[in-house]
């Protein structure tokens, strides 16, 4: 249950480490009290607990995930550590294996890692490829009611440009996502046509009032560069709801002339860019060698160029994305541990002192959910950390943290894998 008991009544969690863009302060942490009354934050002191500089964070956004696809690692590994492997592999198991139950069971086991963590809000993407539509769906709608009280949930339509035209499945698809209260989302990929296939997702969204949400440039290749289609039909069509853009891959490997005036529309169209540090680094430039059968060492680490996108004042986030599944292995739907990862894979200590920020803030904008907040009046759900300061936040996994929800230590155990045992045996 971590290191910290409260008492019953009003406390105040006195000389505690606070994250300054939350209370709209400068710099990264500040040194403060913080008070408690009826599960949420107050203006009045109550029974002083001295915190001894433990860190206390609002409860955490988690913006782009894969709920459905969600530890089917152990049925459905991937064969080789390759995009393409990983992509011909979920497919193969989707067909076979995801039905209500299979879904409903590992997209509730992920939640519940999720709330131990600490998250409350998370966006999930979910594979909208027909017929698989009609069965994920549903499901997630429950488990939004189920879960209303735990974590809030917005889900993504995922499906690839190819389908994308008037009449096409795409329309249909956006009735689902109109009617479920989610956001359209796309796979863009190089077309020649690509520039009327956006149109009409535009219009679609505009039709539907809905926001969007893309999968994009996830690939080492510099000629791969949708994004600046993306950026560009958001300002020629003069759409108004916000878009996000994630991954956007190649940009960090094509010629700099060309990635800036790229980041300059991205800037100009305004959208939310999400890199997915974890998963991209152990997707991308994974090869072989062209002399032997060995690995060879990646070159580069996969991320977008968050630092130059920034810069431009564009709105940067970091996120989970997938878990224990053939896009990435490992993860546990913990944003400390993306804090930790994204601050060591895209150098973002000795930088900016305002990229909590990313993992706050912006996130929580990009989706619409509740903004996180330490004023009073707000929810008590606070995650605690016995760490001081960044390096002590980031040496460790932090497993002793404290959660609360509405002002109450939650319990923080996590599901046993062996949970989910018996669906691993489907063929």
């Amino acid at each position: 249950m971590g290191f910290l008991n409260l008492p019953e009544g009003p406390v105040t969690l006195a000389n505690a480490t606070l994250p300054a863009c939350v209370l709209g302060q400068q710099g990264d942490f500040t040194r403060g009290d913080l008070h408690i009354a009826e599960g949420r934050i107050s203006d009045q002191p109550g029974q002083r607990i001295d915190m001894g500089g433990a860190m206390i964070f609002p409860a955490f956004v988690d913006m782009h995930t894969h709920l459905d696809k969600g530890h089917i690692w152990p049925r459905a590994a991937n064969p080789d550590g390759t995009f393409m492997g990983a992509l011909t592999t979920v497919g193969t198991d989707r067909t076979a294996n995801w039905t209500a139950e299979d879904l409903r069971r590992r997209m509730e086991f992920s939640l519940r890692c999720a709330y131990a963590h600490g998250t409350r809000a998370i966006r999930t993407h979910l594979d909208s490829i027909p017929p698989q539509e009609q069965i994920t769906w549903p499901v997630f709608r429950e488990l939004r009611a189920d879960w209303s009280d735990k974590i809030t949930l917005q889900a993504v339509s995922l499906v690839d440009s190819a389908r994308c035209y008037p009449g096409g499945p795409i329309d249909g698809i956006a009735q689902i996502v109109a009617q479920s209260g989610g956001v359209m989302g796309l796979v863009t990929t190089p077309d020649k046509d690509l520039s009327d296939r956006l149109r009409h997702f535009f219009s679609l969204c505009e039709k539907n009032g809905l926001e969007a949400d893309f999968h994009v440039d996830e690939t080492g290749d510099p000629n791969v560069a949708t994004l600046r289609e993306i950026a560009l039909a958001v300002i020629e069509t003069g759409f108004m709801g916000k878009v996000t853009v994630g991954h956007c891959c190649s940009l960090a490997v094509q010629e700099p002339s060309e990635a800036a005036r790229t980041m300059d529309l991205v800037a100009r169209a305004g959208l939310h860019v999400v890199s997915l540090p974890m998963c991209n680094m152990y997707l991308q430039d994974r090869a072989r060698d062209d002399r032997s059968t060995a690995t060879r060492t990646p070159r580069w680490r996969g991320v977008t160029l968050v630092h130059e996108l920034k810069d431009r004042g564009v709105s940067v986030s970091f996120s989970s994305d997938n878990t224990r599944d053939p896009f990435y292995a490992y993860g546990d739907l913990d944003m400390l541990e993306v804090i930790r990862e994204a601050t060591r894979i895209a150098h973002l200590d000795h930088s900016d002192p305002d990229w909590l920020r990313a993992f706050t803030l912006n996130p929580a904008l990009a989706c619409g959910f509740e903004a996180p907040s330490l004023a009073p009046g707000a929810p008590a759900d606070l995650v605690i950390c016995k760490a001081r300061n960044w390096t002590e936040l980031l040496a460790r996994p932090q497993s002793d943290r404290v959660v609360l929800r509405a002002g109450q230590v939650i319990d923080t155990s996590l599901p046993d894998y062996a949970e989910l045992d018996d669906l691993m045996e489907l063929s």
